[in-house]
């Protein structure tokens, strides 16, 4: 989720995945000369995930499933690293579709005045902008137009569109908040309406991924809070900043 208010550049979401994945999850910072520094948390050996610089640029990362791969393009995780190494939300959008993508996945980039979900498969983009309260909803499904005949989502998570309408719903209630507080945002990300398929997802017989652990970042102040574990049973804290 991206949302912008008149205080806060709010980018959060929880990163579902095999647990036995978690044991691989490291938090890099990374400082180059002429470029940003990066501050993000990513899987050993995996050099662009989800993060934010010292431009106050963020990413977050969604994978959708759309059949086909074009070699001659980037991959997504070096699309991370390029749009961590930007200077502002155009500026990543703008190499990465130049540069074009080899399949299909979801990038929700934000800075310190915006945000933008940028979707696309091996041979589209699609632009998701914010609501009239300034937020980016966003799961594991596409929401844009991606015309072609082998451009169809495969929804592999159908429990996307639930996961997508109850955060969609939770956010409502906030309607009234001119400026949501940091624990308002981060209990969206413990729902655990539709367990286990929930956006505080847990690992059964039925669901082998879980949640590994929930970022919220506020761009504005280049801060964030990473919790390591599901949300609800919080297994270590970690205060970034940049």
């Amino acid at each position: 989720m991206g949302w912008t208010t008149s205080e806060r550049m709010w980018l959060g979401q929880n990163w579902d995945w095999m647990p036995d994945q978690q044991q691989n999850l490291v938090i890099t910072k990374i400082t180059q000369e002429d470029k940003p520094t990066i501050l993000q948390v990513t899987e050993a050996g995996i050099i662009g995930k989800i993060g934010f610089n010292s431009a106050g640029v963020g990413t977050l990362f969604n994978a959708i499933k759309v059949i086909g791969v074009d070699p001659t393009r980037m991959p997504a995780h070096f699309g991370l690293r390029m749009a961590l190494e930007s200077s502002s939300v155009e500026d990543a959008v703008r190499q990465l579709e130049e540069f074009g993508m080899a399949s299909s996945a979801h990038i929700l980039l934000g800075d310190r005045t915006t945000c933008l979900g940028l979707e696309f498969t091996k041979s589209t983009f699609a632009h998701v902008r914010p609501d009239k309260r300034g937020r980016v909803i966003y799961t594991n499904h596409l929401l844009g137009e991606h015309p072609g005949e082998t451009e169809t989502d495969t929804v592999w998570l159908k429990d996307s569109l639930t996961r997508m309408e109850t955060m969609g719903e939770n956010v409502g209630k906030l309607d009234a908040k001119e400026e949501p507080s940091w624990e308002e945002i981060s209990v969206l990300f413990e729902d655990e309406q539709n367990t286990p398929f929930s956006i505080n997802r847990i690992a059964t017989e039925e669901s082998e991924s879980e949640t590994l652990f929930s970022i919220v970042m506020d761009l504005k102040s280049k801060k964030a809070v990473l919790r390591m574990g599901r949300p609800t049973e919080v297994e270590e804290s970690i205060n970034l900043e940049l």
